[in-house]
């Protein structure tokens, strides 16, 4: 069973819809450690200091943002916490738009939504009219300290969340060379085309995702279970691995909002405007006139020194 990976709510008009966010992907390639070839001991990641070259301590490390001038803009973890809206825990629709509209480029990593107490009824009925409508929500949600911008995409029985990369995060065509379809450029013949969409008809059929299994990781595991057989294994001390705890939060459920959403929206009022507020997130929100730290005020090292 996947863990909780993100708790809050589905926003549309005045309905929020309680939920659960769980991850709908799991790794299942070869996770190579690294191991010190003279002593068998795992090698990890180390905090150093790149000028002094000395390792430092966790509670030393700041973040902070480069600028032009090679100055840093330094920002404590309080900061950016109060940075971010109440809509840390609301995944916010903004849109309904046909699933054929978005291109496959775009879509980035799924995650399963589920409903939490009494959020069960108005799940399905915003899974059931999207299916009626034949469209996908575009929405905001904001996950490990990211703004993400998302489809939710009904799918059987369940709602689904993809994470769509944003449009400045994919690169422009035109910086590949692509051959095009205008006048004058490469155009196969009559004759290779009729034959290449035979050779295509020929090899279609149905989508059947089990078909298709990670060949590589097979062959390694194949080959590891052929050492471990032949007595070929090194003794290794294992690292603990810290566990992350998950944020919980409080959503008003409300459905009886139905009918005021549509009828607002026809008034030509925005119903965000006054939607019931998502529980808080445990940091209040950004204080106005609050200025960011500067690093040369704060005594930061200079870009040239952090290299």
């Amino acid at each position: 069973m996947p863990r909780i990976i993100w708790k809050g709510a589905i926003s549309f008009g005045l309905v929020h819809v309680p939920v659960a966010l769980y991850p709908a992907s799991q790794e299942i390639g070869i996770d190579f450690d690294w191991l010190d070839k003279r002593t068998m001991d795992p090698v990890g990641y180390k905090r150093i200091n790149k000028r002094t070259g000395k390792e430092i301590e966790r509670d030393d490390i700041v973040k902070g943002i480069k600028q032009a001038d090679g100055d840093y803009v330094v920002l404590s973890e309080d900061e950016i916490e109060e940075a971010y809206p109440v809509s840390t825990q609301t995944i916010e629709i903004e849109t309904f738009v046909p699933a054929n509209e978005i291109p496959f480029t775009y879509l980035e990593k799924p995650y399963f939504l589920a409903p939490l107490a009494k959020g069960e009824k108005v799940y399905a009925l915003l899974r059931d009219a999207m299916k009626a409508a034949k469209v996908v929500g575009i929405a905001r949600v904001v996950m490990h300290t990211k703004e993400r911008l998302a489809a939710l995409i009904p799918d059987g029985d369940a709602l689904l969340l993809n994470t769509i990369r944003w449009a400045d995060e994919l690169r422009p065509r035109d910086e590949i060379a692509i051959p095009g379809a205008g006048k004058g450029a490469a155009k196969p013949k009559e004759g290779e085309l009729k034959m290449a969409v035979q050779l295509v008809r020929d090899m279609t059929g149905t989508w059947q995702p089990a078909d298709y299994a990670d060949k590589f990781t097979s062959a390694i595991h194949a080959l590891a279970a052929q050492r471990v057989k032949a007595g070929r294994t090194e003794k290794v001390t294992p690292l603990e691995d810290a566990g992350a705890a998950s944020a919980a939060s409080n959503v008003v459920d409300l459905t009886e909002l139905l009918k005021k959403s549509l009828a607002t929206r026809k008034q030509g009022g925005d119903a965000r405007a006054h939607a019931a507020p998502a529980a808080a997130p445990a940091k209040s929100a950004a204080k106005k006139g609050t200025p960011a730290r500067s690093a040369k005020s704060a005594g930061s090292t200079k870009a040239k020194r952090a290299a």
